[in-house]
């Protein structure tokens, strides 16, 4: 078992069996890495993949429950790299996942052009100068807001690792929804998928789900609205069927 650090904890991955390292002064993973992990094509059996913005290796551990590819997480933040390899060893899955310490802006050179069958990315959400909703944490500062990455910076290198005809999914904010499409497709990814998430029947969808293809001809297929939560807080059907919980 690996060491805990003073502010660290051991929390489930939502619906499965593995453990995650996270830590409430520098990173937790959120529902939108699981709703992401669960909404991305990967292939079964073999196949080569990437997760941008990895964080604390939440995707990773979540995709590797539903491929035999390998997967390589890409993170900027050295203590949430430490905190992902951590959590692989715990899980033993050492074979399977990777963490990468590096930036996404360089995410091609690093890792090699046009390889990977799959791409994943839970891109930081806020501008930069959304002040507003800045965290404490220089931690979740940079995982939340683009101030080391923008969501161009994720789109353009999802674009660079892909093989023609591969895949990649992202999570973002509704609002975002025309720039996500506007630069995937002057990057060459033809969005194929999405689906909006609700937290409540009746509420404004808060988290987007979208898929594209590299160099794929047009037709987007806009799946049935996902509802995260019934009125008393309770997790719906629907979430209960998705993850098992």
């Amino acid at each position: 078992m690996p060491e805990l650090l003073s502010d660290e904890r051991l929390d489930h991955l939502l619906g499965k069996e593995g453990r995650i390292i996270q830590s409430p002064t520098v990173f937790s993973y959120s529902l939108d890495a699981a709703l992401l992990a669960q909404f991305a094509w990967v292939p079964i059996q073999q196949g080569k993949l990437v997760d941008l913005c990895a964080g604390n290796g939440a995707i990773p551990l979540f995709l590797s429950y539903r491929t035999k590819g390998t997967i390589t997480g890409l993170e900027i933040q050295p203590r949430l790299v430490d905190m992902a390899e951590r959590s692989i060893q715990m899980n033993e899955k050492q074979d399977q996942l990777q963490m990468v310490e590096g930036d996404v802006k360089e995410a091609g050179k690093q890792l090699g052009y046009g390889l990977y069958d799959a791409v994943t990315c839970n891109p930081p959400y806020f501008l930069a100068n959304e002040s507003s909703n800045r965290n404490a944490s220089e931690h979740y500062t940079i995982a939340r807001h683009e101030v080391l990455c923008t969501l161009e910076d994720c789109i353009r290198s999802a674009a660079d690792l892909l093989k023609q005809g591969g895949k990649t999914a992202f999570v973002h904010r509704p609002e975002r929804l025309l720039d996500i499409v506007t630069l995937m497709r002057q990057y060459r990814l033809e969005p194929k998928r999405m689906q909006l998430i609700y937290p409540k029947e009746g509420k404004e969808a808060n988290m987007l789900l979208i898929e594209g293809i590299k160099d794929a001809k047009p037709g987007l297929k806009v799946l049935a609205p996902f509802i995260v939560y019934e009125q008393d807080d309770t997790y719906t059907l629907q979430m209960r069927n998705q993850f098992n919980v």
